[in-house]
């Protein structure tokens, strides 16, 4: 009867391995003629995220409706927060979420009361620190969307200069086989997902509404601070004024882009080597004495012919 259990476990357990085996193989197989399908018909899976991420912003909208009641008071209270401020930073962080400006100034004040509300209710029952939590709650509540929105614009810049060598190599090569930018700039944000794809999706979008090029450049200016790519589009003015080849533009400043990426690898190597000596010098060094003093010290005391059997 021992040998039935221990057999039917066995036979148990070697099937759910092999059942998960195969459901493993079913979801890469799966994945595969999804992409497969995905390329043969042109969909497009990133207006597939763009549009799960409107359904999020307009839930996370829902959500913060309350805010607009704060949207005065938000204004008038504005420490480390100016209107001006806070409309840079989402126009620089995408505006993921479609806040205005109003409402982000409600929004912290919002946050700000319902932390408070949040510290009295732990004070009332008595959960450890509560008295601390009446006071940083309000703060953290305060705070909290002013550090999130400079977070998602720095992100968003950082990914923004990530991606941009590599874009504009696929933008030259297209302009030097004969397509016009305007095409080009169409056919290759297609294989572009993030801030590049985003970025020159509306600066097309402009120019069909009749936006002059030169507008629509500073524009894209205004909506990012990123030092290569502002070095980028001051190019393509200054190019849309003298003459200058676009294709060659774009080349020149894809070389200078990765040759200064390279010099700031070089420069944060640099710069962590002193880093590396001082942890080696103030961290590892005297825990390795101090391991080492120990081993000898319980080494004289408990070890053969130690103090004590001397002393005896």
């Amino acid at each position: 009867m021992d040998a039935l259990i221990i057999l039917a476990i066995i036979i148990f357990w070697f099937t759910f391995v092999l059942a998960i085996r195969h459901f493993s193989v079913y979801l890469k197989e799966k994945r595969m003629l999804l992409g497969h399908i995905s390329e043969v018909t042109e969909s497009d899976l990133f207006e597939k995220k763009v549009k799960k991420r409107n359904r999020k912003a307009e839930l996370i909208q829902k959500l913060t409706k309350y805010a607009d009641e704060f949207a005065d008071l938000g204004q008038r209270i504005n420490f480390f927060s100016e209107n001006q401020d806070v409309k840079n930073w989402l126009r620089k962080s995408g505006n993921p979420y479609q806040l205005t400006v109003e409402r982000f100034q409600g929004l912290k004040i919002f946050l700000a009361v319902v932390g408070f509300f949040l510290g009295m209710l732990s004070f009332i029952i008595g959960l450890p620190f509560s008295q601390y939590a009446i006071v940083f709650n309000p703060l953290i509540g305060y705070f909290l969307p002013i550090f999130l929105v400079k977070q998602q614009a720095k992100k968003r810049q950082e990914a923004l200069r990530l991606e941009l060598p590599d874009f504009l190599d696929t933008i030259s090569t297209s302009l030097q086989a004969g397509v016009s930018l305007d095409q080009a700039l169409r056919e290759v944000i297609r294989f572009f997902d993030g801030p590049i794809r985003e970025e020159f999706s509306r600066f097309n979008h402009e120019i069909d509404l009749g936006v002059q090029r030169e507008t629509a450049y500073r524009n894209l200016l205004d909506r990012n601070d990123n030092q290569e790519f502002q070095s980028l589009i001051k190019a393509l003015l200054q190019g849309l004024k003298l003459g200058v080849p676009i294709a060659t533009t774009f080349k020149v400043q894809s070389e200078d882009m990765r040759q200064i990426r390279e010099e700031q690898v070089k420069e944060l190597a640099a710069k962590a080597s002193p880093k590396v000596t001082l942890v080696t010098t103030f961290v590892v060094a005297p825990v390795s004495i101090l391991m080492v003093a120990g081993l000898m010290i319980l080494n004289l005391i408990y070890g053969e012919n130690s103090l004590l059997d001397l002393l005896k």
